[in-house]
């Protein structure tokens, strides 16, 4: 279920910031993307009676997990966008899960890999290079496309560095979830001059989904995200991005009446089985005999 939801939310992101810089900057929309999400933490982190967290060791991994999880791929989202279409992005974003495979590969977490989760991780991208089949679009060689390989990189090494660093401290997810953001709204703010300062005239369509952006796709997905850290690992929380093409997809069918052909239908289908690989649980040990 909580997966399910976060699919829902992170797959409309990259629709929310292509409508968003129709009437602001790449920087302005990063901006207002990290603070409406803080603040919509921090409202919830009121509401449950939970405190940010205190002391200076713990911040410092905070503005280190924030560097590499919002400030940095979110503005290489935004800048990727502008000259990479939806598909190309969504392709991209979807080797996170590799990249935290390899990460995780590196750092010792991804020990005794097994075979079945490896083949559903792999599985799971050649479902999403056949849903958006990056062969017929256009920007797949460019630096734009370069902007969003690093940030689905950037995403890789953050999940990994909170899980070790920030994760299982004993403060609450909902609580290094607000702090992380506000961090990252600090980050950010100091890019404002390069063409954050611009002035704009966004109209209502840019500004609904820059603030849908940041409530929901940005605030609630993050602390979904944070949860999923806690409870199943980095490389687990990664694959999530497997089924953000399969969601928009399915929403583009039933939402915009688009059509769908059997390569996508088959794309999703494999997406499907190889986020499943990758979900199912170790086989218990078998019982030790006893020799009587």
């Amino acid at each position: 279920m909580r997966v399910g939801v976060l699919a829902l939310l992170w797959g409309s992101t990259f629709l929310w910031i292509k409508l968003a810089l129709d009437g602001l900057s790449p920087v302005q929309v990063t901006l207002i993307r990290c603070a409406l999400g803080a603040i919509t933490l921090i409202v919830l982190c009121c509401a449950a009676g939970q405190r940010l967290p205190r002391g200076r060791a713990i911040w410092g991994h905070v503005i280190v997990a924030a560097l590499f999880c919002n400030a940095l791929p979110f503005a290489a989202f935004s800048i990727g966008e502008q000259s990479v279409d939806s598909g190309t992005a969504g392709v991209l974003n979807a080797t996170t899960p590799l990249w935290s495979l390899a990460v995780g590969i590196a750092n010792g977490t991804e020990r005794g890999l097994r075979p079945v989760r490896l083949g559903g991780l792999l599985l799971g991208f050649g479902g999403t290079v056949l849903i958006f089949a990056p062969w017929h679009r256009t920007g797949i060689l460019s630096w734009g496309a370069l902007a969003i390989l690093a940030a689905a990189a950037s995403y890789a090494v953050a999940f990994a560095y909170m899980g070790r660093h920030l994760v299982g401290t004993g403060t609450p997810t909902i609580s290094l979830a607000a702090a992380q953001l506000i961090a990252a709204t600090g980050l950010t703010a100091l890019t404002l001059p390069a063409g954050g300062l611009t002035a704009v005239r966004p109209g209502p369509t840019a500004l609904i989904a820059a603030a849908v952006l940041g409530v929901f796709a940005t605030g609630v997905t993050f602390y979904l995200t944070y949860r999923i850290i806690a409870d199943e690992g980095a490389t687990n929380a990664a694959t999530v991005g497997y089924l953000l093409p399969v969601v928009s997809v399915a929403l583009g069918a039933v939402v915009l009446d688009e059509e769908l052909s059997l390569r996508v239908i088959g794309g999703m289908a494999v997406v499907l089985i190889g986020v499943g690989m990758t979900r199912r649980p170790k086989p218990a040990p078998e019982p030790a005999l006893k020799l009587s």
